[in-house]
């Protein structure tokens, strides 16, 4: 894309220059196309199908650790939450997962539930499968429209 010179102060706006300005416009819009394929489609209970541009979506992810070296006993649940960092118009759509950062036969045993979720954050349980020292996180990812 041609870029536009800036003028110098006291400069006459003349013909050539407005004409510059308006291609490199044209140009832009080009290249910032409104095809199909450039629109994501989010749809849940709560709002139905929305679609908007990919690029006005919002993407958040972050991990959160539930255990660190704790002893804990088999199918007794730990509850947590995590703040997106962005708020959301509606629900987002949110994935979470388990990390078994201490790297042991106790934290690959794990069962985690997504509870809920608000515009603001996302309601989760973990519950391990075998009695023993643990150290686990959760990775969360959310998309979702921005408020």
């Amino acid at each position: 894309m041609a870029r536009v010179p800036l003028p110098e102060r006291g400069q006459p706006l003349d013909v050539s220059y407005i004409y510059s300005l308006a291609a490199a416009i044209n140009d832009l819009a080009t290249q910032v196309s409104q095809d199909s394929f450039n629109y994501s489609a989010i749809q849940t209970d709560v709002m139905g199908v929305q679609n908007s541009k990919t690029s006005d979506l919002r993407f958040t992810a972050g991990q959160k650790q539930v255990y660190n070296g704790e002893n804990v006993i088999a199918e007794k649940t730990q509850d947590g939450e995590w703040e997106f960092p962005v708020k959301f118009k509606y629900p987002p759509i949110v994935t979470i997962t388990p990390e078994n950062v201490g790297g042991n036969q106790y934290g690959n045993n794990v069962i985690v539930t997504l509870k809920n979720v608000t515009t603001d954050k996302a309601f989760f349980t973990v519950r391990p499968n075998k009695t023993g020292e643990m150290s686990l996180s959760v990775n969360i990812i959310a998309i979702g429209i921005p408020l």
